[in-house]
């Protein structure tokens, strides 16, 4: 099922590497390690997984040790104050200069009454 030739061309050879779904006890990923409220903390990838794609090269999702990782530094009230300016600024549009309420669309590049006005007129 899993073809052997993967685990030899491993993206990095020199940690261990592992099918998908196979890790052993106490190697986790960053997300899995957020998910407890831990990150890696500086420590070197442990060991990797590689998924196998069809026709393409597998995705390798790199392991640490979850018993070397540290706790999430908690947000301090800069932070939390930070987040919200970069938040309003993805909410605030730059045509109008208002707060839309929704993160604006990069697509648009502005909020949805200034992109189509015409359209707003008729409702």
């Amino acid at each position: 099922m899993f073809p052997t030739r993967w685990l030899s061309d491993s993206a990095n050879p020199l940690v261990s590497t592992y099918p998908w779904r196979l890790a052993p006890e106490g190697l986790a990923t960053r997300r899995q390690l957020r998910a407890e409220g831990l990150r890696p903390g500086g420590q070197p990838i442990a060991a990797q997984l590689l998924r196998p794609r069809f026709r393409r090269e597998p995705l390798v999702a790199y392991l640490y040790r979850v018993e070397l990782a540290k706790p999430v530094r908690p947000m301090t009230s800069r932070k939390w104050g930070a987040l919200a300016l970069a938040m309003l600024a993805r909410r605030t549009c730059p045509q109008c200069s208002t707060d839309a309420g929704y993160v604006i669309p990069a697509s648009l590049g502005m909020c949805v009454p200034c992109a189509y006005p015409e359209e707003q007129r008729v409702a």
